[in-house]
């Protein structure tokens, strides 16, 4: 007797028709026809089913702060740290609890289980750390949350930003952050790199560097971070997020960076959406992208994850929570609309994003923790075209949400009366 049965799954590695059985929150056996009875069974009837989303690279103390205390009238990446500049000294421990609580809930509904983000510790009154544990605690049941320490206003450049860090990781802050490139000279953001280099070496601590995210072609912030991990050894535990100026970079240099990146084991984490939105921004025409050469980075090996970045804060007015909706941009601004190229963007908003985040037991495998998306779609290619309903939602064995199918009713003589979600006109490869 088994705790739950989903039965006639498609699987994101192609495999359809398959039972899924899950005991104790894990799961027991992947096959087809399992002979036996649970508690409770689903029938997935042919739809995709998928390990949860995992969000990368997320700013969950500005999130859903729009519009506090003004709009970014500009719409940059610089306004956007003026504007959080602002409200960040008044804002409140309450204030950033409920609003990082509401955006879970939302995320919960989205499939997304698994969240790492950057923690501001600019403040010295460091309420942004205490709010963020809180919010680690509280949603532990139901969501993975991982916290980095992040001197927004640079590690040299703001007055006590080296104590704040230290101080933040003493209260469990579990990842060592940076933004080199925002440092008031290249000078002064390389040594901010191997100084966090070497706390997380000392400390034993994952490395996640706002690295780079600018338009400026000689921003190389992302080569010292990848010598520093090799020389401090942490190779494989250290993530550079953002990498815009690599999409300016003169090609022969990059042909020279990317394999030191891939000695290093560099986890390299674009974040579509918001990259595209704020790169460019002193370009006339022909206006630049702003997005990390993904394909490349791809090609050679490097494990590369998609982060959702921000919602509705003081650098992006839009966002929903949807990762589907940041590998749908993906696969536009890359040009990766091949077959091929379509799963290894959905890879990267799961099981890439996972191995950057270091997840134990994540993946849909037989001792794997049963947490489980079913959508309203028959594969992966379908997902990332529809962005489709999230049919249930279920952690560690048990449906922690569900979302009706989206049907469209049609009242045309000789035509079908109702359409699934587009999944009835749908190419069949």
């Amino acid at each position: 007797m088994f705790d739950l049965i989903v039965r006639n799954a498609n699987l994101p590695d192609g495999r359809k028709g398959i039972d899924i059985g899950i005991q104790g929150g894990k799961i027991i056996t992947i096959e087809r026809n399992l002979q036996a009875q649970a508690q409770e069974q689903i029938d997935a009837s042919g739809r995709l089913v998928s390990p949860p989303f995992v969000d990368p690279h997320f700013h969950m103390d500005a999130t859903l702060s729009l519009g506090l205390p003004r709009m970014n009238v500009s719409g940059t990446l610089l306004e956007g740290i003026a504007l959080w500049g602002e409200l960040r000294p008044i804002v409140t421990k309450e204030e950033l609890v409920d609003r990082a609580l509401r955006y879970c809930d939302l995320a919960v509904t989205q499939g997304l289980l698994f969240i790492r983000s950057h923690v501001d510790t600019s403040d010295p009154r460091l309420v942004t750390v205490e709010a963020m544990i809180e919010v680690r605690e509280k949603v532990a049941p139901y969501i993975d949350l991982q916290l980095v320490a992040f001197p927004q206003d640079g590690y040299y450049r703001s007055p006590g930003a080296i104590d704040a860090l230290n101080r933040a990781l003493d209260m469990g802050v579990d990842i060592v952050g940076g933004i080199p490139h925002f440092e008031r000279t290249m000078g002064e953001g390389t040594a901010s790199v191997e100084a966090l280099c070497r706390i997380a070496a000392d400390r034993g601590l994952p490395v996640d560097i706002h690295c780079d995210e600018t338009d400026d072609p000689m921003s190389r912030h992302i080569e010292t971070l990848a010598a520093e991990t090799i020389r401090f050894g942490l190779q494989g535990r250290v993530a550079g997020s953002h990498l815009t100026s690599m999409h300016s970079m003169d090609n022969y240099y990059v042909s020279k960076l990317i394999p030191l990146m891939a000695e290093a084991e560099i986890n390299v984490i674009p974040n579509p959406l918001i990259n595209i939105m704020l790169q460019g921004r002193h370009d006339t025409y022909p206006k630049r992208r702003g997005m990390t050469r993904v394909r490349e980075l791809m090609d050679a090996g490097l494990n590369v994850s998609f982060g959702h970045d921000c919602v509705m804060d003081p650098w992006y007015s839009m966002g929903s929570g949807d990762m589907l909706e940041v590998g749908h941009m993906a696969i536009h601004v890359a040009q990766m609309a091949g077959i091929d190229d379509k799963k290894k963007i959905f890879d990267a908003l799961t099981v890439n994003s996972a191995k950057t985040m270091g997840l134990a037991g994540y993946g849909l495998e037989k001792g794997c923790s049963a947490d489980l998306v079913i959508l309203q779609a028959s594969d992966t290619l379908e997902a990332l075209r529809l962005k489709p309903n999230r049919l249930a939602v279920i952690r560690r064995g048990k449906v922690i949400a569900r979302s009706a199918p989206r049907i469209g009713e049609l009242f045309l003589d000789g035509r079908p009366a109702r359409i699934d979600g587009g999944l009835d006109y749908a190419p069949r490869y």
